[in-house]
């Protein structure tokens, strides 16, 4: 458990506040990063929610799966916290690859909610947990580990899947942007950037001789 006592943390001293202010902005950052995940499926056509992309068969809808069994094995199951939502990475009777893909069966609207259900599942945990709150990953060979680590885990894993629908959806209808607030991308026309590729194209040409 957090004490009252002053903590140093990257060279700085802490006071409890700070500590806290801590978990307050990494929580922030995960719920951004969902947030974006789930807005990329946004105005698509059901084959193109599903559809892969690229030769290990990475589709929009299935990182949401995906991320929705991160969230409950993660934040449910290292901290021995109950939840009814089944997750497939348990299931040993599974068919391989089951948390990456939509089955046809699977409805957009359903895996979405259940997203949406693990995230607030895992955000009682968050809100009901210290940082340095203990908890065992079975997958890790039972390593033990604190909330502080697993909710910089699983931030940077839903970041990292988050750039991965970026270029999904790029792909996809030539649509991007970082945020429905904030696209985080230089404004300008469909010209400039053919212009800009042009350039990006010819420099590594250079560079190949």
């Amino acid at each position: 458990m957090v004490t009252l006592e002053r903590r140093r943390v990257d060279g700085c001293l802490c006071s409890l506040a700070n500590f806290m202010a801590v978990k307050e902005i990494l929580h922030e950052y995960l719920q951004t990063a969902r947030d974006a995940v789930v807005w990329k499926l946004d105005g698509l056509t059901e084959y193109d929610v599903r559809r892969p992309l690229v030769s290990t068969g990475t589709n929009l809808l299935g990182l949401v799966k995906h991320l929705t069994c991160g969230e409950l094995g993660y934040f449910q199951t290292v901290f021995d916290r109950s939840s009814d939502q089944a997750n497939p990475w348990f299931d040993e009777n599974v068919e391989g690859n089951a948390d990456m893909f939509a089955r046809a069966d699977e409805s957009r609207e359903d895996i979405v909610a259940g997203y949406r259900r693990a995230c607030s599942s895992a955000d009682e945990t968050i809100e009901a947990l210290d940082l340095d709150s203990p908890g065992k990953v079975p997958w890790w060979g039972n390593q033990p580990v604190t909330l502080g680590r697993i909710l910089v885990h699983v931030t940077t894993e839903t970041c990292r899947h988050a750039g991965h629908a970026d270029v999904v959806r790029e792909l996809l209808d030539g649509q991007v942007g970082y945020a429905t607030w904030d696209s985080n991308v230089p404004d300008h026309d469909t010209a400039w950037w053919h212009s800009y590729r042009d350039r990006v194209e010819q420099e590594a040409r250079r560079a190949a001789g």
